[in-house]
């Protein structure tokens, strides 16, 4: 292990080939929920990374002086470029791409790890990230079912269809609130609306759905 620390043709091996490995790890995770950045953006990220850590400790061995981290630092800083570039706001006002984004941020970190010979940090590291993409996400799915609570979208042919939605409510004991209202530039774009329903008892997220989309006038409604 003490040969792997210093920079030579064998560790530069083991450490891109460390690197190409945990990036396709994590970027095959998202690669399969076809997010916009994948096995290949993952792989290359961390690559990338790890070359940067790889030129800063081969600079400070040859010179025999510098800041080995300030390369590094530059990384952890610039991804954030490539990240935000991932995340989007959806015309039903939905955030996507936070996840994709912090593990691009993560994976450069891996690379960075990986670049500099620290194995273990970056093996770890990388089987953790993978638990929380796979397994985390089954726990938000069950946490966001068993609450109470709906986030809804709804297309109204106008805003006085609006009344007859409230009234749905209120008759079956469904709490609206955070209720958001967008009017079209015209009659026939009608009017969006975006509220969370809160319900108890027997009622389950279709039956809400169905029952707030029952009254006249409502053209589409769907969870988000």
């Amino acid at each position: 292990m003490a040969y792997l620390d210093s920079i030579n043709i064998c560790s530069i091996i083991v450490r891109l080939i460390l690197a190409l490995a945990c990036g396709g790890v994590l970027g095959l995770d998202r690669e399969k929920n076809n997010r916009p950045a994948g096995l290949r953006t993952y792989s290359l990220v961390c690559i990338g990374a790890a070359l940067v850590m790889m030129t800063s400790q081969y600079v400070a061995e040859a010179i025999g002086t510098g800041d080995i981290m300030r390369m590094g630092a530059q990384v952890v800083s610039g991804i954030g470029f490539l990240g935000a570039g991932t995340i989007i706001v959806t015309g039903h006002r939905q955030v996507r791409g936070l996840t994709t984004a912090a593990g691009l941020w993560v994976a450069a970190c891996v690379g960075l790890a990986a670049g500099i010979g620290f194995y273990v940090g970056a093996i770890l590291s990388t089987l953790i990230m993978l638990l929380v993409l796979t397994w985390f996400h089954f726990l938000e799915e069950n946490i966001r079912h068993k609450a109470q609570s709906i986030n809804l979208f709804m297309e109204l042919e106008s805003v006085s269809v609006l009344g007859g939605v409230l009234r749905a409510a209120k008759e079956n004991h469904i709490s609206v609130s955070d209720l958001n209202i967008n009017k079209g530039r015209s009659a026939e774009e009608g009017v969006v609306v975006m509220l969370v329903a809160g319900y108890q008892g027997d009622y389950s997220r279709a039956s809400v759905i169905q029952l707030l989309g029952a009254p006249k006038g409502v053209r589409h409604i769907e969870e988000y």
